[in-house]
């Protein structure tokens, strides 16, 4: 697999148990402030269940990401199903 972010694989993203355990990543956000990214399920955001975790641990997971690997930073994308088309928009 050719990595296709702009952070390296083991560079630490945030995501949610649900996340690792196949849940289909729905909110996919490209922080402007230093470049991470976040993957989480759509759900409210639970600060108790936040993961930190190298990217590809989600990635090789959900191999449909490469779709919005060149997500800008400051800018997210979501989807409504796994298998829905993803919809960008920037940050505010």
């Amino acid at each position: 697999m050719r990595w296709k972010f702009d952070q390296a694989p083991d560079v630490a993203c945030v995501t949610c148990r649900s996340v690792l355990a196949g849940h289909p990543v729905l909110v996919a956000t490209h922080h402007e402030d230093d470049h991470s990214w976040a993957f989480t399920d759509g759900a409210p955001i639970d600060m108790a269940k936040v993961l930190v975790v190298a990217m590809a641990e989600v990635v090789e997971r959900h191999t449909d990401l490469d779709e919005i690997a060149d997500l800008p930073p400051g800018w997210s994308a979501t989807r409504a199903s796994a298998n829905g088309p993803w919809s960008r928009q920037q940050n505010d």
